[in-house]
């Protein structure tokens, strides 16, 4: 755990969580695991307070606990899955690229408050939906319950573990903490539930229709209180099916860089047909039959089936090998290497990154990736370039760890003038030192987003409390020169200010989400990477 990316995750869990929660998991982090009043000892926090906030960071799984044998209950950090909380703005908005604006609620809510039952998650939707739309139209539950099963049928949330349930009859005290366990076959089965009804508008005033008191009808509602129908049954955002789909997305588009858009589409098609079947750990996808893929390929795409086998040959046939041939029943059978595709796209990385020293410095990285092992006069010669620029440039390179040297003896003196010595990308290495200048970078970018809005505080706030007074004025049928008179409360510099400030933020928003996809490739690299080490 480096330092770069406790100071991160120290930024992300005070800005979504506040100071208390912050301080505990920051804590956790440094030290590993730990029991509870050790965790209020070594923080100075009550322990009322340190039990408030690992209740907020277990609900939102940031915090897992574990028994010892001494019933000890100790609990653990997820750094991993705090740094996640950067991607939050991504998986919302692949939701609403795939489900409309209800599946993009629906994940934002199980986002927001960690773990939900369904039928809660469909009415805090359907109400929240309700307020957008025109008077006298209403979201119905119906509507977002199967946008739920949707979700759910392709893996996109997912079941909580539940409490295990002993049936034994023996009066034994209760253990220490709860034992949860995963159903695998349970995981996407959406419980039938027959949710009634429609979503409801807030109301302005503690009084409803009836002119009923708001305490009253709260104290009738839950004497009148119906048994949940689904109580127990929680669910969570499925983060790996969202990388599973990112890292889909980037395949594709290496393919088409690297070959052209029918063979990115072909690629496309493969991926759909086996993204609920293959594990998103797995280095190929499950093998598919040339006829398959053809059946599969989307309406209106009109190649032959002759022009796909020759596609598929030359997929098969790249150095590359981004796919490759497992079988020759049902017109051949295809996998495509994750893998790979994953080289491909940290190496294009990799160059783009070193375009900030030059383009004949990205040059030589290229030849060096390509051709594995060069000498110094090799470079020089392949690259065409000078001798001086080309030493300076591999200096460079070797000092920032972008390309490594390897010394090759003839004779096990290890003398100078009897050694090679080769030039060589270590793909691995590179990307672990540009993970942390992303994990410094986006560090950066989030301060510097605080600072500016704290800056110019006195202004937001301003600016918010205008906008609250039009809200309400045009809400009781106020007349447009009234509400210029309160728009021009906000003078010109002060709103030239404003703008400027939006478009800084706006920017610097921008950044987190491009550097954050770059983050997710180089850690999707080194993890498959290290699975197969």
């Amino acid at each position: 755990m480096t330092q770069a990316e406790i100071k991160l995750c120290s930024l992300l869990l005070q800005e979504h969580f506040g100071e208390i929660v912050e301080k505990i998991g920051v804590h956790l982090i440094r030290t590993g695991s730990q029991p509870l009043r050790v965790i209020a000892h070594d923080t100075g926090t009550s322990l009322d307070q340190v039990k408030k906030a690992l209740c907020v960071l277990i609900q939102h799984n940031l915090v897992i606990y574990q028994v010892h044998k001494r019933g000890v209950v100790e609990y653990e950090a997820q750094c991993s899955r705090v740094l996640r909380m950067l991607r939050y703005p991504r998986y919302i908005y692949t939701t609403k690229t795939l489900y409309s604006d209800t599946g993009e609620l629906i994940v934002e809510e199980l986002l927001l408050n960690g773990k939900l039952t369904m039928s809660a998650v469909v009415k805090k939707v359907a109400d929240r939906l309700t307020e957008t739309m025109e008077d006298g139209k209403t979201m119905d539950y119906a509507e977002v319950s199967n946008t739920f099963v949707r979700l759910a049928d392709t893996h996109f949330v997912q079941r909580c573990p539940l409490v295990a349930t002993t049936e034994s009859s023996d009066p034994e005290p209760p253990p220490p903490a709860p034992t949860l366990v995963t159903n695998e076959k349970d995981m996407y089965l959406v419980p039938k539930l027959s949710l009634i009804g429609k979503g409801k508008r807030r109301r302005s005033s503690d009084e409803d229709a009836a002119g009923e008191p708001k305490a009253k009808r709260r104290k009738h509602t839950a004497d009148n209180k119906e048994p949940i129908p689904d109580d127990g049954i929680y669910w969570q955002a499925n983060l790996d099916r969202f990388h599973q789909h990112f890292r889909d997305q980037a395949i594709v588009s290496a393919v088409a860089n690297r070959m052209d858009q029918t063979s990115s589409e072909i690629v496309r098609t493969m991926l759909r047909m086996s993204e609920i079947t293959t594990p998103s750990s797995a280095p190929f996808t499950q093998p598919l039959s040339s006829n398959e893929i053809f059946r599969s390929l989307p309406v209106g795409y009109n190649i032959s089936k002759q022009v796909l086998d020759q596609y598929l040959t030359l997929l098969a046939d790249d150095p590359l090998e981004f796919v490759g041939k497992s079988g020759d029943s049902g017109g051949g059978m295809y996998v495509i290497s994750i893998l790979t595709s994953y080289f491909l796209t940290v190496s294009h990385l990799l160059s783009s990154f070193l375009s900030r020293f030059g383009s004949r410095c990205a040059r030589i990285f290229r030849l060096v990736l390509q051709k594995k092992h060069l000498e110094q006069k090799q470079v020089e010669d392949f690259a065409m370039i000078p001798a001086k620029e080309a030493k300076d440039m591999l200096y460079k390179m070797l000092s920032e760890n972008f390309i490594s040297l390897q010394e090759i003896p003839k004779t096990p003196d290890h003398a100078p003038s009897r050694t090679f010595y080769l030039y060589t990308v270590n793909i691995l290495s590179a990307a672990r030192m540009l993970l942390h200048r992303c994990y410094k970078s986006i560090a950066n970018l989030i301060e510097r987003r605080q600072f500016e809005t704290k800056e110019n505080k006195r202004l937001l706030e301003k600016s918010q409390r205008v906008e609250a007074i039009i809200a309400s004025m045009q809400a009781t049928g106020a007349e447009e020169a009234q509400l210029q008179e309160i728009e021009e409360m906000i003078t010109a510099p002060e709103r030239q200010q404003l703008e400027t400030l939006k478009r800084n933020v706006n920017k610097l928003d921008a950044s987190e989400i491009q550097v954050d996809e770059t983050i997710f490739l180089l850690e999707s690299y080194i993890e498959s990477t290290m699975k197969r080490l």
